[in-house]
């Protein structure tokens, strides 16, 4: 029987930057357990596919949060993927940090470390994020984030500027000072 130094459970972004980063070196052997199959499937690949995939139990666990009072008692769907790439390949290619405010939440619960601004290294050193570096952002990890800015529709431009012109402020980037 096969031994291994490290099992990690699930293939999605974190356990696929595990195994790399633990296997990297050759210095140690690790097990990457999947439950799902491929990503190779036509509605994963497909930059609209998370329709189908949204309930799809070949690729989503199809979990339920608990029933939520300000929600009438329902309890929301919450997808998580079944597959290599785990969720990331389900959530409509959409690449987003938690929230800030959730983080200091943690930190002031009393868990040192977990704070935003101690994790925001972290997060930019797994990031390569093609509009490059800033204060927010990170380039060179193994996590690729694509700037499609200059690639959306003429109209979700003129959508942007007329809900500015109604009062909302505009947020190029929901992984920068504030997700709003």
């Amino acid at each position: 029987m096969q031994t291994y130094d490290f099992i990690i459970v699930g293939s999605g972004s974190a356990g696929s930057v595990v195994a790399e980063r633990l296997s990297a070196s050759d210095r140690f052997s690790v097990l990457v357990l999947e439950a799902g199959g491929t990503d190779r499937r036509f509605y994963v690949q497909m930059p609209l596919g998370y329709g189908k995939t949204f309930f799809d139990p070949a690729v989503n666990w199809n979990y339920k949060a608990e029933p939520e009072p300000g929600l009438g008692n329902n309890a929301d769907h919450w997808p998580r993927g079944k597959l290599l790439g785990g969720s990331s390949s389900i959530n409509a290619m959409v690449y987003i940090r938690g929230a800030r405010e959730d983080f200091d939440a943690w930190a002031a619960a009393g868990n040192p470390g977990w704070s935003y601004g101690d994790l925001l290294p972290a997060f930019k050193a797994l990031e390569d994020n093609e509009a490059g570096a800033d204060q927010w952002r990170g380039v060179g990890g193994p996590l690729h984030i694509t700037d499609c800015s200059n690639a959306v529709h003429p109209l979700t431009k003129r959508y942007l500027a007329a809900a500015q012109q109604a009062g909302l402020p505009l947020n190029p980037d929901f992984n920068g000072a504030a997700q709003e």
